[in-house]
């Protein structure tokens, strides 16, 4: 009589199980790369808050040694379990090793605990905003309005803020979409425009156009923040 209900039992948490994974760990989308391998931060760096104009004006010896300790850093305070990264709140910026012009991102992210605050830097520069909307601390600077938007821009202009207001409850997971040609973004969060193809300002140099080419980085702080499925396709220039 037990072994007959046990085996009903074992079937179904292994459905449950198989589905987890396969949301987990879902395929690479057509025509896109992973730039995380599920496994450990190959293909990442890190790296703070840095003018990339700056960063690229540094002499190759200091930059070296500046990149040594800002990786050491990193493995203080990013870590990768069972196909999630994992940040703790603290350290530098996880950073792609590579440089990128035009291109789609995708990315999917959780807040573990509210009033946590995190961000996509694109190109180097700050930055996609992602924050818990339901922190009265941050009432101030238009959190309510939810993530997703270029909360960096100048003020008063147009993608500061999102359309709409798309988070998920803390504790689930959210979906990211980006696609950024030249100086414009555009950004979905969980299917929902929230920034219309935008111009994204340059953070550093309010008076110069945005960088052609720079990493991506994913920024935190205040709170322990996870990612996954982090897929990018590079754009030619041309309307696709």
């Amino acid at each position: 009589m037990q072994v007959r209900y046990l085996q009903p039992m074992l079937l179904l948490l292994l459905a449950m199980s198989a589905g987890w994974h396969a949301h987990g760990d879902e395929p690479v989308p057509q025509g896109f790369s992973a730039l995380f391998n599920g496994r450990d931060l190959s293909g990442w760096q890190g790296r703070g808050h840095e003018d990339p104009k700056k960063w690229a004006a540094l002499d190759e010896e200091t930059r070296r040694k500046k990149q040594a300790t800002d990786n050491a850093n990193l493995h203080d305070h990013w870590r990768v379990e069972d196909g999630i990264i994992i940040n703790d709140g603290q350290g530098v910026f996880l950073t792609t090793e590579k440089d990128y012009g035009d291109f789609e991102l995708l990315l999917d992210w959780r807040m573990v605990h509210p009033g946590s605050d995190s961000g996509i830097y694109l190109r180097g520069c700050p930055q996609i905003q992602i924050w818990d909307p339901n922190n009265p601390k941050e009432k101030k600077n238009g959190a309510e309005y939810g993530s997703g938007a270029m909360w960096n821009n100048n003020p008063e202009s147009e993608g500061r803020f999102p359309l709409v207001r798309a988070d998920n409850p803390i504790g689930e997971w959210n979906r990211l979409k980006i696609r950024m040609q030249k100086d414009r973004v555009t950004v979905y969060l969980n299917g929902k425009l929230v920034v219309d193809n935008a111009v994204m300002h340059n953070y550093f140099d309010r008076e110069s156009p945005m960088f052609p080419r720079g990493p991506i980085q994913v920024q935190t702080h205040g709170g322990e923040m996870q990612f996954r499925n982090i897929y990018l396709r590079e754009l030619n220039g041309k309307n696709q």
